[in-house]
C-alpha cells in the first residue's frame, strides 16, 4: 500500500504584492521629495568679520533682574509698567543719535519682563536692539558680551 507523504509546501515569497508595495513607496518618496523644495527659503545671509567697530554707537542699557525690576543706564527704576518704561527709554534716547538698546536680562528673569522691554522699545521708536550675554574669556572666566547686533548696521527691527 502506498501512503501519501505529508509534505508541507515550501514557503515562497509572493513577488507581485511585494512589487506593488514597493511601487507605492517609490511614488510616495518621489512626491514628497519634489514638494520639499517648496518649503525651503532662499536666504542670502550677511557675512561678518571679527573686527570691533572703530566707534561704538550710542548705547542705552536696560537691565532686568530675577525679580522683574528694571534699571536704565544703571539707575534703578523698580517695577514699572510698559508705558513708564517707554517714556524713560524715550527720554534716554532723545539726546543720542541712532542709539542701540542693549537688554541685559538675568538668566532667571521672566520672559514677560523681557517682552515688556521689547514692547517699550517699540513704543519709543528704538529699532536697533541687542542682548547682552555672558561669554568665556581666554582665561576661562566669564565676561559680559554684547551680540554682534550692537554694531552699526547690525540687527534692526522694523
Amino acid at each position: 500500500m502506498k501512503f501519501a507523504r505529508n509534505t508541507t509546501p515550501e514557503p515562497e515569497i509572493n513577488l507581485i504584492p511585494f512589487i506593488d508595495v514597493l511601487l507605492v513607496v517609490l511614488i510616495f518618496v518621489m512626491m514628497s521629495a519634489s514638494f520639499s523644495k517648496f518649503n525651503e527659503l532662499e536666504l542670502n545671509l550677511p557675512s561678518a568679520d571679527g573686527r570691533v567697530p572703530e566707534q561704538r554707537p550710542a548705547e542705552i542699557l536696560v537691565s532686568v533682574n530675577a525679580q522683574g525690576q528694571y534699571s536704565l543706564q544703571r539707575q534703578p527704576l523698580g517695577r514699572v509698567d510698559t508705558k513708564t518704561l517707554a517714556e524713560a527709554l524715550r527720554q534716554a534716547a532723545r539726546p543720542l543719535e541712532n542709539p542701540v538698546l542693549i537688554i541685559q536680562a538675568d538668566a532667571r528673569s521672566t520672559h514677560q519682563s523681557v517682552v515688556q522691554v521689547l514692547e517699550a522699545a517699540r513704543r519709543s521708536q528704538l529699532h536697533h536692539i541687542t542682548f547682552a550675554t555672558q561669554g568665556q574669556t581666554a582665561s576661562g572666566t566669564t565676561a559680559a558680551v554684547t551680540s554682534p547686533g550692537a554694531a552699526p548696521g547690525g540687527s534692526s527691527r522694523r
